[in-house]
């Protein structure tokens, strides 16, 4: 603690490129601030974006940074918080572990903040994520296929479920004539879609057949609800808007289809999305933007980590791999059918999820005031 300021680190998947991501960073900082006073430094991709989308002093690009220079930085901290977000997989959970070694080198204390993990089948990486989580101070994650897969690779440290911290998340006003800008008619039935692109939180994934599945299904609903087709890219430095045009261009509706263009805080993509009617997707985020304004939604879980928030809103769908254009549609329009008792089911659903989400916070907040670390691992929701 310096001059009454606890220091904190954060680290993640942050730096501008995905609105997911940086909605759970929004949240954490946010709750931080609301029950201390702290001094936050985040572990970013890109310090500029970082530092001018959230209230927090310090940004460092720790993948362009040295092992001493990252200890630098974690030496001055009180708490290292790792998360949240899908961070633990093949291929990338070396680089964010490789802070979390540097803090239990040092002493510092650990949180591991609401992730999720998998697919994990490298024996290293598993290996490295049992060694580092095992150390920890207090580890939660937002699903229990993540616990699970967790305790499977070999953490034995208590493992509390919590919730993902973006659903703590509250819309803010569009930017004046947003809608009208996007080429939205509100006057019109809006339904959203999300795309994802392949990678390591998705490394199995048939582009093509996903590609035809949605623009088959999004044809399905021009026709059989007069609606508009509207695409989110949620990852828009990525490749979610060439996936998105990719779809489109297999439309036979499409000049019914639009794919927002505008660059939005994740704050106004709540917002946006809450004008849509029904929603169809894959990123995780995108399920709970929809969830969080009450849109009913039917989801295509390419991860473990779409399949929990399932499970929880105890919301049915089939697997990515099995799925096929005829069994896609039909849970589309037995979605539209009951999407008021789904819309119920979510509003009966959603407030505890909050409910675990504030829990995370409540559990970080206990470990920086030193309580008793013991009843904070055991502790639930």
């Amino acid at each position: 603690m310096t001059n009454g300021k606890y220091r904190i680190g954060i680290s993640g998947s942050y730096g501008g490129l995905n609105l997911g991501d940086e909605a759970i960073l929004e949240s954490i900082v946010s709750q931080l601030r609301d029950s201390l006073d702290v001094e936050i430094t985040v572990f970013t991709r890109d310090t500029e974006d970082t530092l001018r989308r959230h209230d927090v002093e310090r940004a460092v690009a720790a993948r362009m940074m040295s092992r001493e220079e990252v200890r630098v930085e974690i030496e001055r901290l009180d708490t290292f918080v790792l998360g949240g977000g899908g961070i633990l997989y093949d291929g990338e959970a070396e680089t964010y572990l490789r802070e979390v070694q540097i803090a239990h080198e040092i002493g510092i204390p650990v949180f591991v903040y609401a992730i999720s993990a998998g697919p994990l089948n490298d024996p290293n990486a598993r290996h490295l994520v049992a060694e580092g989580l095992n150390r920890a101070a207090v580890v939660t994650v937002r699903d229990r296929l993540g616990q699970h897969l967790l305790e499977e690779v070999g953490v034995e440290r208590p493992i509390v479920v919590t919730a993902d911290p973006a659903v703590l998340l509250e819309p803010s006003d569009l930017p004046e004539e947003a809608l009208k800008r996007e080429g939205l008619d509100e006057s019109k039935r809006l339904v959203g879609f999300s795309v994802r692109e392949p990678g390591g939180a998705a490394p199995d994934m048939d582009v093509e057949h996903y590609h035809g599945l949605l623009a088959n299904a999004a044809d399905f609903m021009v026709d059989r609800y007069d609606a508009d087709v509207v695409f989110i890219p949620m990852e828009r430095k990525k490749l979610d808007m060439q996936h998105c045009h990719a779809v489109v261009a297999q439309m036979q509706n499409a000049q019914r289809a639009m794919v927002v263009r505008g660059e939005y805080t994740s704050r106004e993509m709540l917002a946006l999305i809450g004008h849509f009617e029904l929603a169809v997707g894959m990123r995780l985020h995108f399920l709970i933007f929809a969830a969080h304004q009450g849109v009913p939604f039917v989801a295509l879980p390419y991860a473990s980590k779409v399949t929990g928030l399932l499970e929880f809103l105890d919301i049915p769908a089939p697997p990515l791999k099995s799925v096929n254009a005829g069994r896609l549609i039909a849970s589309i329009d037995h979605t539209w059918d009951w999407r008021e008792r789904v819309r119920t089911r979510i509003s009966e659903k959603f407030p505890e999820m909050k409910a675990r989400a504030r829990h995370t916070n409540d559990l970080l907040v206990r470990l920086i005031k030193g309580e008793a670390l013991e009843d904070v691992q055991q502790s639930q929701p």
